[in-house]
């Protein structure tokens, strides 16, 4: 959703830019109004289409799963269901986010409470095309939808320009132009971009209005009404005759001359600009990476990693006393924190070998990925993962940097696989830290187990307590009958602190109640692995069930 947000803010700015550079000057009022509300509309709508055609692959960067963390331990997981369970929970962002919501709704009820205040108090005056409303003691000038609304102390001389500047609001429907943008101000309230919107269209509602009333009266003395200086309602959604801040722009417009034709063309320079945004939001990452057999060959060397001189430095093993070591146990760290077994890899049981290979790049980045397994399902959970491996410093060879091929092949298990029955577990410890719950020598210690003659089964049963206690079923998931399992694995860090957490369920609202139970969870006392300390993953399935 942030994303999103962002997208449209950033092709706001992009249309935004254009017309004040190209388009705002030209007297051609209709077609500036057509290209700012349109371009409003277009801003929120691109970031959702894509178009084949204009489809672009744009590779992501592979890295490996240690193996190890394929066979940790699942128990039979907290079954909860949200009976008797009513409670709204939200986090800082979203108050804030329906706080000013609220906030803008509830001063546009006021702009309407202040508008209908002063129609309930004036003088009505019904006429065919509009209604007169007469203010007492005020000299404002303004229409609302098909009301004027004139203040008794404006010069009864005035009435008939003002009134029929105001008829052009009334019959070319402005007040719903600035009513789109008030709504888009309130679901928007955070972006400074829609105020510019409707700060652009209301200008132009005056210059129409302005251009069409000039060619009936003489615009000498249409300038110098506008030079008057009377009082304004400060309301964002209405066209108001007398408005100070508007005077001088729309004098200098009733000046100007009449724009050519031929820079009409001008409008045309939005196609290239649409396009590029198209291509951008077209864009996909390709986890499959085919190999193609024209490829054009590159001038750097190629050096196995195995036989380098000066292997690729991994961030954190700048000062390492062996960095080949350090490299590899890295790479185990950093993807360790960030698997997860596909969900619907596990549902259909599917397992096995994924080999992987890609280049370390001159300038440190990766590139060059292959890759072949047993089904994509696996090889895009793989391209996940990879694709978040940071920067790194470039492998050298003779003093040159050069590319350096890293190969690894991932295994894919599954707890009571046909080839596993009847064999005993075993585990090989490559010292990263990171010790599955089912192997570790002294399980992670839960509050209240110290004591416990089984630890192991004090942990699963505190977990489940804890998870018993502090759910809460989302009120939008029962609404919408999401209903499932969420796999969560998190880890017990070696000073008994939770991190590490990851998730993958049915719907991102029951990952998200999940995620925050995870955060509920106390601080334990770390694992023990030969009499060190270490980080323990843990994983658990928690099942939402409607009733």
């Amino acid at each position: 959703m942030i994303q999103y947000i962002l997208e449209c803010m950033a092709f706001q700015l992009l249309f935004l830019i254009v017309y004040d550079l190209f388009l705002k000057r030209e007297t051609f009022f209709q077609w500036n109004r057509a290209y700012l509300m349109g371009t409003f509309v277009l801003s929120l709508l691109l970031p959702w289409i894509k178009i084949e055609a204009l489809r672009t692959s744009v590779s992501p960067k592979y890295f490996l799963y240690p193996e190890y963390l394929w066979g940790t331990d699942m128990s039979e997981g907290a079954v909860v269901s949200p009976e008797n369970l009513h409670s709204l929970n939200l986090s800082a962002t979203e108050i804030i986010f329906f706080g000013g919501m609220f906030i803008a709704a509830v001063l546009f009820v006021y702009k309407l409470y202040q508008i209908n205040r002063l129609k309930a108090q004036g003088e009505i005056h019904y006429f065919q095309k509009f209604t007169r409303v007469v203010v007492r003691n005020s000299a404002m000038a303004f229409s609302f939808f098909r009301s004027i609304f004139l203040g008794d102390q404006v010069l009864e001389n005035d009435h008939q320009s003002i009134i029929q500047h105001e008829l052009v609001h009334i019959e070319q429907r402005h007040t719903w132009d600035l009513l789109f943008f008030e709504l888009m101000r309130i679901l928007g309230w955070f972006n400074p971009l829609v105020y510019i919107y409707q700060n652009r269209v209301s200008e132009l509602h005056e210059f129409i209005a302005d251009a069409k009333v000039a060619k009936t009266h003489k615009a000498e003395q249409y300038q110098l009404l506008l030079s008057q200086v009377f009082q304004t309602q400060h309301i964002s959604f209405i066209n108001q005759f007398f408005k100070s801040s508007l005077v001088k722009k729309r004098i200098v417009m009733l000046q100007k001359s009449k724009s050519k034709k031929v820079w009409q063309l001008k409008y045309l320079s939005i196609i290239p600009l649409i396009l590029g945004i198209l291509v951008y939001t077209s864009c996909e990452e390709d986890s499959s990476i085919a190999d193609k057999e024209n490829v054009k060959l590159q001038s750097s060397i190629d050096v196995p990693f195995a036989s380098i001189e000066v292997v690729p430095v991994f961030p954190g093993c700048e000062g390492s006393v062996n960095p080949r070591d350090c490299f590899n146990k890295k790479i185990q760290k950093h993807i360790s924190k960030n698997f997860r077994y596909p969900e619907e890899a596990q549902e259909k049981g599917i397992q096995g070998r994924v080999n992987v290979m890609f280049t370390i790049q001159e300038d440190g980045s990766i590139g060059n990925v292959r890759m072949r397994g047993p089904d994509k399902v696996l090889e895009d959970e793989v391209a996940r993962i990879i694709s978040l491996l940071p920067q790194m410093t470039a492998g050298q060879e003779n003093g040159k940097k050069v590319r350096v091929p890293f190969s690894i092949p991932i295994t894919f298990k599954l707890e009571g696989s046909e080839e596993n029955a009847g064999q005993p577990r075993t585990f090989n410890y490559d010292g990263s830290g990171y010790v599955p719950f089912a192997v570790v020598d002294e399980v992670p210690v839960f509050p209240g187990c110290e004591e416990a003659t089984d630890p192991r089964t004090c942990f699963h049963e505190k977990i489940q307590r804890h998870i018993g206690k502090n759910f809460r079923y989302p009120e939008e998931a029962q609404e919408k009958g999401i209903q499932g399992r969420v796999n969560v694995m998190f880890t017990i860090q070696e000073d008994g602190s939770i991190g590490n957490v990851r998730l993958r369920g049915p719907d991102k609202i029951l990952e998200d109640e999940a995620a925050r139970i995870i955060s509920l969870l106390p601080h334990m006392t770390g694992g023990i692995y030969q009499g060190k300390p270490v980080s323990v993953p843990f994983s658990i399935p928690i099942t939402f069930k409607l009733q």
